[in-house]
């Protein structure tokens, strides 16, 4: 048997590639770095703004580290998991995409480093998970409790999210219209807080100034009235909401009428208006002036309503009813023969109004408003976008604070406190999971590095500089990017909520972990004439090792 030749078992399809060890993890963690490179220079308040151009010439300017990662269409699986974290970051709480991507980027860029000096991935991995549980409890120390009546914090904190971003230039309007809307939405239910930002509207028009951004205390629809002789404005509203149309419905299925003569069809048509005049004595005996209809309303029928002087409006978003009714407190009735009175909502003002050469219906001064509107506006529709991306921020930024009732320090200074910590702790450890945790610290300090460059300054100054001033004990010391010197953030207003700040590690340390216990990639062959297999790529033999 000696010398015989044994044939490799193939169990790959042809034009499958397969990368091992080392290798695996190099390309892995290449890919990860890269994307995280990619949002790097948008972080902080001197942070530059990229432009996308999709393949049909669509053009999004944006310094939103989700929309950037999002609009870039990723196909690299590990540069994927970077994207998921900002994703996920965008999802929950809302800020802080840009941090978590650039966060995992620079762990994943120390954990290869350490794979250099022959430290297995897996102590990496414990590092790191120990690393990421101290500095939860180092966060958690260092917050400050706040309210929903710290008004100044937390139009503080919607300044913080918008730095940085078009809504920058009229960052204290803007900040007292997020506040303003938040406490709208803020609900306490016995120990429990509740913030439902999905009840804050943001209609968005091209047209006039970033200023003229403003707090409707109701429900602005894309809508306009149905019939031209109903009146366009009414005061003391009483609006019913329908979720059945005012019309004739269609037959079903195969079924036919036959109309023999003129007299049978004038027969029909009579019936048929009959039936629309009563669906409108239906609305009129409720009492109601304003018609909200998520349905068709007929010709005839809207006759009638204009007649009788009620305002309605047609195929309003199923969204939108929800939001009314929150906002103004009627009942959606699906059947008219149950509309009443008591079904009825309530808003001082319903009337229509041209904004930016298309007409909207506002309702407005609504009693105890559960939803409201920010109408944004903006010279054109780049501009209208990015405000709506920088108040979207704001306002969950705002609402994550109030949920954990905690801030902590902007402008890198939780970093630099959590990475005096690590540090400390790190020294209690003999093994090579010191080396992890060391790295781990390292890491965190990637957001003031990065905040300072993209100032202008000195990284290293500033490092130098915000170490010294935690080494004293002043945990809220941050950079401040237009002086160039430390700051009190908590004493200067530039604060974050904790929950950001809480959800950025967590994400960008499982994200790095999860892709250094990758050692073997394999992708299957697109067709059956893709690229040919290089010799004993196919075969499963062997581990890679380190």
């Amino acid at each position: 048997m000696n010398g015989q030749n044994i044939q490799p078992i193939f169990i790959l399809p042809e034009g499958a590639l397969r990368t091992r060890g080392k290798d695996a993890l190099k390309n892995n963690i290449a890919a990860a770095k890269a994307v995280a490179d990619a949002v790097r220079t948008t972080l902080g308040p001197k942070g530059m703004d990229k432009m996308l151009v999709d393949s049909l010439g669509d053009v999004v300017i944006t310094n939103d580290g989700a929309t950037i990662l999002e609009e870039m269409q990723i196909e690299n699986p590990a540069a994927k998991m970077i994207m998921e974290v900002a994703k996920t970051q965008d999802k929950i709480v809302g800020d802080g995409t840009t941090t978590a991507a650039v966060m995992a980027g620079e762990l994943l860029k120390k954990a290869e480093e350490l794979l250099e000096q022959e430290i297995h991935p897996t102590v990496i991995i414990k590092g790191f998970m120990l690393a990421k549980q101290r500095s939860l409890e180092v966060l958690d120390k260092i917050a400050t409790k706040v309210t929903i009546n710290d008004e100044t914090v937390l139009k503080q904190l919607a300044q913080t999210a918008m730095t940085g971003k078009s809504a920058e230039m009229a960052a204290d309007q803007l900040a007292e219209v997020v506040v303003k809307a938040v406490k709208k939405v803020f609900e306490t239910k016995g120990n429990a807080i509740e913030t439902r930002t999905d009840n804050i509207k943001l209609e968005k028009r091209e047209g006039g100034s970033v200023t003229d951004t403003q707090l409707i205390q109701g429900v602005a629809i894309d809508k306009e009235i149905v019939h031209s002789g109903m009146p366009k404005r009414i005061e003391k509203a009483k609006i019913a909401l329908l979720d059945a149309a005012l019309e004739i419905k269609e037959l079903e299925g195969d079924a036919k009428i036959n109309i023999d003569s003129p007299d049978k069809f004038q027969a029909f048509l009579d019936q048929q208006e009959k039936q629309l005049k009563d669906m409108v004595e239906k609305v009129v005996k409720s009492n109601a002036n304003v018609v909200l209809c998520q349905k068709g309303i007929d010709d005839v029928a809207q006759h009638y309503l204009a007649k009788k002087g009620i305002l309605a409006a047609r195929r309003v978003k199923k969204s939108d009813m929800e939001l009314l009714a929150k906002s103004t407190g009627a009942k959606i009735i699906s059947n008219l023969n149950d509309l009443g009175h008591d079904d009825l909502g309530y808003a001082d003002v319903v009337y229509e109004k041209k904004v930016a050469d298309e007409e909207m219906i506002f309702v407005e001064g609504c009693k105890d408003p559960k939803a409201v509107t920010i109408l944004i506006r903006g010279g054109t529709q780049h501009i209208v976008d990015e405000l709506e991306r920088g108040l979207n921020d704001a306002i969950k930024g705002v609402a994550s604070a109030l949920d954990l009732g905690k801030i902590i320090g902007g402008g890198g200074a939780s970093e630099m406190e959590v990475a005096r910590e690590l540090r400390k702790y790190a020294e209690t450890f003999k093994g090579r999971e010191q080396l992890a945790i060391v790295a781990f610290a390292e890491a965190l300090e990637v957001i003031p590095r990065a905040l300072a460059e993209n100032a202008g300054l000195d990284p290293i100054d500033m490092l130098v500089e915000l170490r010294a001033e935690h080494d004293k004990g002043r945990a809220s010391s941050g950079l401040d990017v237009f002086t160039g010197k430390s700051q009190d953030t908590l004493k200067t207003g530039v604060v974050e909520p904790l929950k950001i700040k809480i959800q950025a590690i967590k994400s960008a340390s499982e994200a790095a972990e999860m892709i250094l216990r990758i050692d073997d990639v394999i992708s299957s062959g697109k067709s059956e004439r893709g690229p040919k297999m290089p010799p004993g790529a196919g075969d499963m033999g062997g581990e890679g090792d380190y």
